[in-house]
């Protein structure tokens, strides 16, 4: 049988509605999200939009969310995917090799792995990009570009292989339609 749990990895910074659309829309399916972060703690989550007038997004306070376990209580064997979301979290935990391990731990196993805006920071440190479609926030389009990968415009949301990538939370429609068909395949 496979397991119904689904990990969500993020931090401070994580972006809010990033990361609580993902928990409710899994509980809604009959998932169990799992949210790891670098320790069991209430996190400061981030809101990030645009602003006429701005030539980048602006940051403001978000909502609190506990982190369920720490990443150094994850088994990526216990779980069908990770799902990792944007805001600033991805800035940094893309330099803890913990994270790096478990979402390498994920490739694998030819498991799934969905990524969102920032997200792919993450992909593109875990060397995971090249030769891949992918679908980001705009800004992280060089990275993607530097190690390979090919950043996929006007789509708001790429399968290629196991790894399903979108935009922003504004691509949320596309890419929860791409990620709920691999899990129903599962």
């Amino acid at each position: 049988m496979t397991s119904k749990k689904i990990l969500i990895i993020t931090g401070d910074a994580g972006e809010s509605f990033e990361i609580l659309y993902a928990s409710h829309r899994l509980r809604e399916a009959g998932f169990i999200p799992v949210i790891a972060a670098p320790i069991i703690k209430r996190m400061n989550l981030v809101m990030h939009d645009f602003e006429p007038g701005w030539d980048t997004y602006v940051e403001r306070k978000g909502y609190l969310v506990e982190s369920d376990i720490s990443f150094d209580d994850v088994n990526p064997a216990e779980y069908q995917a990770v799902l990792i979301p944007g805001g600033r979290a991805p800035e940094y935990l893309r330099n803890d090799t913990r994270v790096i391990k478990i979402v390498n731990e994920f490739s694998d196993s030819n498991k799934y792995i969905f990524a969102i805006c920032h997200g792919v920071q993450i992909l593109v440190t875990a060397g995971l990009v090249n030769k891949k479609r992918i679908a980001c926030y705009e800004h992280v389009k060089f990275e993607v570009e530097a190690c390979g990968g090919q950043y996929i415009t006007p789509d708001e949301a790429i399968q290629d292989g196991k790894i399903v990538t979108g935009k922003t939370w504004q691509s949320h429609p596309e890419f929860y339609k791409i990620v709920f068909s691999c899990l129903a395949v599962q």
